[in-house]
């Protein structure tokens, strides 16, 4: 039994796992329609316990997989990609939705697999669990601290508004090495 975490040997919804691990609501942006969250640190416990029945999924852009760290064992299946333009001298920059994203998962993950999504700070993560949870998949979890972590907010921290809190990074181990098997995009699906 992990603090707080279900044994894996019991019977629950999401195979064996605990679906209601969070004692409390995470924020609005992070709540998704399947109602399934845990914390980076436990995301990890979880996994090291089963890795064989876990997939961690890591939905950021390949730039912020590569360049800010990612959990190791995490596939890279983007949600959005980043597009910049250039027009009358100024460049502006968004999200564009990976039109490609549910079927990507689908190739590595049945709707019945146990998949922790991650993002930066869990956000983004709820967004693709949703459509993952429209195209069938049951057992979605939101690493709701996500990869950074939430912003500090205590006035008194050098580190106010730097995401330092929790998260990946600063609860579980993780790595800046690219593992090309481990980016999973389609050809041609960032144009």
């Amino acid at each position: 039994m992990f603090s707080g975490i279900a044994s894996l040997g019991g019977e629950s919804k999401a195979e064996g796992f605990d679906p209601s691990v969070l004692t409390t609501q995470p924020p609005k942006k992070k709540q998704t329609t399947l109602g399934l969250y845990v914390t980076a640190a436990q995301a990890y416990d979880m996994w090291k316990a089963a890795p064989e029945r876990v997939k961690v999924i890591d939905v950021r852009t390949p730039e912020e997989y590569a360049f800010v760290g990612h959990p190791e064992m995490a596939l890279n299946v983007p949600y959005a990609f980043v597009t910049y333009q250039r027009k009358n001298g100024r460049t502006t920059y968004g999200p564009k939705l990976n039109p490609v994203f549910v079927a990507e998962v689908e190739r590595i993950a049945k709707p019945t697999d146990t998949i922790f999504l991650t993002c930066r700070s869990g956000e983004r993560a709820a967004k693709a669990i949703n459509l993952l949870a429209d195209a069938g998949f049951k057992n979605v979890y939101n690493i709701i601290d996500g990869v950074e972590g939430d912003k500090v907010t205590d006035p008194e921290s050098v580190f106010i508004g730097k995401r330092m809190k929790n998260g990946w990074k600063n609860s579980a181990p993780w790595v800046y090495d690219i593992d090309p098997e481990k980016i999973i995009l389609e050809e041609g699906d960032t144009k």
